[in-house]
């Protein structure tokens, strides 16, 4: 058994992290389907960015800017385009699973963020402009986005809650899906609209390396998604959430996020072998998958009870690291980084185009 069937048959999905149009041109995407067993895919502006800069979409990009398109709405199509074809891919997942598996993921505009109102309206109009059954709309989880999922759930726009950090963080977004379901089943609609929540873990480890001893080092994201966990469970065995699944709710799946190595000493397959747990999620990047299925490891589960989490938390602490303050700058990193990055890609649209005007 490979390690990668191995995660499969403990209930966890494997997504790829990333996406471009050669990997859909080429077939590696196809090969990551089918080889590796890959079931979803993320993108967010960053992976974009990327992907464009790389010169693989430029006579596209001079197509749709001879039609009179351009910014942002030039990059829907694009992305668009891109996340169908993959969606494609893994449609016979989608629909084994029953939409639980088999999703891509299509990012908000970042400069939304902060405005619940327009996040409302984007995500209805990607949700429509992508017609397609399974591709979640990301909407980060700040504090001005969880109003945004709660309704967006409620209109029946599947989601995926990006930049959550902390088990607070957690808890809100998966509270706004909640409250989306039950407003649903009041209204008399379906009570089944996927979600997933997308707990982000490097980016922990990658904020403290320089203000921790080394024998600290790349242990506070895993202490923080173990919390995280704890958090999940005690949600959906709460008598709330099995009121809810009486009348057919599904659970938001907890998803692993940001799970490449940062730290050139640590193990490239850290964040994977250390997350296996039961309907579940882990999203990586390219060089995350190769690792794992040439050399990975499927360590123990995720314990139900966090295991020593809180300990290690409190070490933090005395160690001078305010996790919970953390945790607010790391959201707003997160959202600022993925706004520079739409920025960056947004303007190399428009040379490309008026390179070739």
């Amino acid at each position: 058994m490979t390690t990668i069937q191995h995660l499969r048959d403990l209930g966890q999905s494997l997504w790829l992290d990333s996406i471009s149009r050669p990997m859909l041109d080429d077939g590696r995407l196809k090969r990551y389907v089918t080889e590796l067993g890959v079931t979803g895919l993320t993108s967010n502006p960053t992976i974009f960015d990327e992907a464009i800069s790389t010169g693989a979409y430029d006579q596209e990009i001079a197509r749709k800017s001879g039609e009179g398109k351009s910014g942002e709405a030039l990059f829907t199509e694009l992305a668009l385009e891109d996340l169908r074809r993959a969606a494609e891919l893994f449609r016979p997942t989608f629909d084994a699973t029953r939409g639980v598996d088999g999703w891509v993921s299509m990012e908000l505009s970042p400069l939304l963020a902060a405005d619940t109102a327009g996040s409302i309206r984007a995500a209805a109009d990607i949700h429509r402009m992508a017609a397609t059954r399974n591709l979640f709309v990301k909407i980060p989880g700040t504090p001005e986005g969880v109003p945004a999922i709660e309704q967006s759930i409620f209109d029946g726009v599947p989601i995926n809650v990006t930049l959550l950090f902390s088990p607070e963080q957690y808890l809100a977004a998966a509270n706004a899906y909640l409250r989306g379901i039950e407003r649903r089943i009041a209204a008399g609609r379906s009570p089944v609209v996927a979600s997933v929540a997308s707990l982000f873990v490097s980016r922990w480890d990658k904020a403290v390396a320089d203000r921790v001893p080394a024998m600290m080092r790349n242990r506070l994201g895993i202490a923080v998604a173990q919390r995280t966990y704890v958090a999940c469970r005690g949600l959906y065995s709460s008598a709330r959430w099995k009121e809810l699944a009486a009348a057919g709710a599904r659970p938001q799946r907890l998803l692993w996020a940001s799970t490449g190595t940062k730290d050139p000493n640590a193990s490239d397959t850290l964040y994977i072998e250390g997350f296996a747990s039961p309907f579940t999620v882990n999203t990586m990047p390219e060089p995350t998958l190769h690792a794992f299925a040439e050399h990975g490891e499927v360590g123990e589960l995720v314990p139900a009870d966090g295991g020593d989490c809180d300990r290690v938390l409190a070490q933090f602490g005395d160690a001078g690291i305010d996790v919970d303050a953390l945790a607010k700058r790391l959201q707003e990193e997160g959202k600022d980084a993925f706004a520079k990055s739409w920025d960056e890609m947004l303007k190399t649209i428009e040379s490309q185009a008026g390179a070739r005007a």
